[in-house]
């Protein structure tokens, strides 16, 4: 917090829902495309914000605004205290900080692969989401 990256604010449970309503909706949509060699890394590309919102809206509900995406991971390992989720989710990260500023795109195996576990992370956040949104109300 010292830093300006995580700064604390009013807990909003209005714009935490928005958030994850958007990222379903996104889902929604993505789940309705095949995977193929032309698509995987857009696709990927996809899982991957809707895990971000994910995060947001659980960061967002315990009164945090958290700036950037290293921070919202050492949030998932220190905070939730939960390492496999932070070691996913920094993976996940990676390979989508090497796809939008390095042009370096995956194979189609590795995009599938990478996507089944954005997704898996993604399921995870939701039991999380949910778990801090029951306790505020």
């Amino acid at each position: 917090m010292d830093s300006n990256l995580a700064v604390k604010i009013s807990p909003d449970i209005a714009k935490a829902k928005s958030l994850k309503d958007t990222a379903t909706g996104r889902i929604e949509f993505l789940n309705r495309n095949d995977i193929d060699a032309n698509n995987a890394n857009y696709i990927f590309e996809g899982y991957y914000s809707s895990a971000l919102e994910m995060i947001h809206a659980i960061v967002i509900i315990k009164g945090y605004k958290v700036s950037n995406h290293i921070c919202l991971g050492y949030y998932i390992r220190d905070i939730l205290k939960n390492d496999e989720l932070y070691r996913v989710f920094d993976n996940c990260r990676f390979k989508r900080n090497s796809l939008v500023y390095y042009g370096r795109k995956m194979s189609i195996e590795i995009a599938k692969e990478s996507i089944k576990k954005c997704i898996l992370l993604i399921e995870q956040l939701n039991v999380i989401f949910e778990d801090e949104i029951n306790f505020k109300i």
